[in-house]
């Protein structure tokens, strides 16, 4: 499967999530979401600047690996919600 680098901003809604349930959960909910649509989590890497979190991640192809970077950006919703491809 080819890998994919996806970054990813929170929402503020997603920021209030992080600071109530922590890290673990937002990578754990980002991992389930990826496993769904046939994808493998490698890497979560939380940042400071324009981007708030970079993802490394196996996907079975760009559709995929694109429906998931729209879905994580733009869900802001705690948990991330359930997506197939």
């Amino acid at each position: 499967m080819p890998k994919y680098l996806v970054e990813g901003r929170y929402t503020s809604d997603g920021l209030k999530g992080l600071a109530r349930e922590g890290a673990s959960r937002r990578r754990g909910d980002i991992e389930k979401m990826i496993e769904s649509a046939g994808g493998k989590l490698e890497a979560i890497y939380f940042a400071f600047g324009d981007a708030d979190f970079y993802t490394i991640l196996d996907a079975p192809d760009n559709v995929s690996a694109a429906a998931l970077s729209v879905v994580a950006n733009g869900s802001g919703q705690t948990p991330l919600p359930k997506y197939s491809v």
